[in-house]
C-alpha cells in the first residue's frame, strides 16, 4: 500500500481521532505492512503484544483454542484496530488471531507510537483523556448491568 493510503486507514481508526495529517504520516512511515492469505495466522493467544494492527482491507477473526476445539469470539473488518493496548503497555494477547479472507494489516509499534506521543505532548494529554473517559463510560455500563442483574449495592 502507498503511504497516502495507509495514513487515509489510520485517520479512520476512532483511537487516532484528532491526530494531525503530520502525526498519521510519522505512523504511517514508521509502520510495516502486512499482507496474509485467508486461514494464516496473525497472532496466538499468549504471545507477548509489542504491537497493534490496523486492518486495513480483508476480514479477521478473534478466537480461543481449547484442544481441538476453537471458539470463534467475534470478526472484525477494515478500520478496526487490534491490541490498541499494547501500544501503551506491556501486555499479552488474549485471543488468536486469523485471516478469514485475504487480508492487509498496517503493524504499528509501540516504540514507535511512544515516540509520537513524546514529540507531540499535546496528542497525548488528549489520547489519556478519552481513554480516561472510554473507561469511566464502560465501568458505569458494568455498574448498570450490575444492578439489572441484582448484583448491584
Amino acid at each position: 500500500m502507498a503511504l497516502d493510503d495507509d495514513i487515509r486507514v489510520l485517520a479512520a481508526v476512532k483511537l487516532f481521532r484528532g491526530f494531525t495529517r503530520e502525526q498519521l504520516r510519522l505512523m504511517a512511515f514508521g509502520a510495516e505492512t502486512i499482507t496474509l492469505a485467508a486461514g494464516r495466522k496473525l497472532y496466538a493467544e499468549g504471545a507477548v503484544a509489542d504491537c497493534a494492527f490496523v486492518i486495513a482491507s480483508g476480514t479477521v477473526a478473534l478466537y480461543r483454542q481449547d484442544g481441538d476445539k476453537r471458539t470463534t469470539l467475534s470478526t472484525h473488518g477494515p478500520g478496526t484496530i487490534l491490541g490498541e493496548l499494547a501500544l501503551i503497555a506491556e501486555s499479552e494477547r488474549p485471543t488468536s488471531a486469523s485471516a478469514q479472507t485475504e487480508m492487509t494489516v498496517i503493524r504499528l509499534s509501540r516504540t514507535m507510537f511512544r515516540r509520537i506521543l513524546e514529540e507531540f505532548p499535546e496528542t497525548a494529554v488528549e489520547l489519556h483523556r478519552r481513554i480516561t473517559a472510554d473507561l469511566e463510560s464502560m465501568l458505569e455500563r458494568m455498574r448498570a448491568a450490575a444492578e439489572r442483574s441484582g448484583n448491584g449495592k
